[in-house]
């Protein structure tokens, strides 16, 4: 049975999960779970520099954590608590991206916090 992607990725995310802990800055999760995605063969991008646009021109750049094959963003936190404030900034980073599917995943506490947005929807492509 073929899994989707973002049930792969969160595969990847509980090992990384299970054997780390919480305690840890964002970036060693970051990395932790790019070495975990390699190791399954899945094809990612870190810290991949997006231009934000307005009226169609550029007004500032951010880094997306992941990019997991050019379909799926990834964001990784490491806080007590998810907010509405992270599901917007992953929404924005969506549309900036011109992704439609993104996973906030959250190694802050115990056990791990996972949302997955969906801003459009495709049968040919689930994510």
């Amino acid at each position: 049975m073929n899994r989707l992607l973002s049930e792969r990725v969160i595969g990847c995310a509980l090992t990384v999960s299970g054997a780390l802990g919480h305690g840890f800055l964002e970036r060693v999760y970051e990395e932790a779970l790019s070495v975990e995605l390699r190791a399954s063969g899945i094809v990612h991008e870190r810290q991949k520099a997006v231009t934000v646009q307005y009226r169609g021109r550029p007004v500032g750049e951010y880094c997306c954590d992941l990019i997991v094959e050019d379909r799926l963003l990834v964001e990784v936190k490491a806080v007590s608590a998810l907010s509405a404030s992270h599901d917007a900034q992953l929404m924005n980073y969506l549309k900036a991206t011109g992704l439609t599917a993104g996973l906030l995943l959250n190694f802050g506490t115990p056990k791990l916090g996972i949302r997955r947005i969906v801003t459009g929807h495709d049968d040919t492509d689930p994510i």
